[in-house]
């Protein structure tokens, strides 16, 4: 069945960094755009980045352009995120998500638990 599960969050000081990743399975993996979405505390999911299928091409909000990168390891059936000059905002529970990737039964997307980020000095 499909897995997605994230790790790497944790507490980072303002303009500290922090690599999240998604291990994937139960799915060909290099076929899907993936993106990487969070949820701050009280406010609704989000969009962060997403990433081509290739990997070739990347997506960012605008909040985080020039701090954060997606990357994918399609040998791996890994994705990341790695993000740098963290900051208060950035505080959110973090999950990964394969774009158009539906549970039949619940004709939802997949999601995993999501990874906790909380920046705070």
């Amino acid at each position: 069945q499909v897995q997605l599960v994230e790790s790497g969050g944790g507490l980072a000081q303002p303009g500290g960094s922090l690599k999240l990743s998604c291990a994937t399975s139960g799915f060909t993996f290099s076929h899907y755009i993936m993106n990487w979405y969070r949820q701050p505390p009280g406010k609704e999911r989000e969009l962060v980045a997403n990433i081509s299928s290739g990997g070739t091409i990347s997506n960012y909000e605008d909040s985080v352009k020039g701090r954060f990168s997606i990357s994918r390891d399609n040998v791996r059936n890994m994705l990341y995120l790695q993000m740098n000059n963290l900051k208060f905002e950035d505080t959110a529970v973090y999950y990964c998500n394969a774009w158009g990737l539906i549970d039949p039964s619940t004709k939802q997307g997949y999601w995993g638990q999501g990874t906790q980020v909380t920046v705070s000095s």
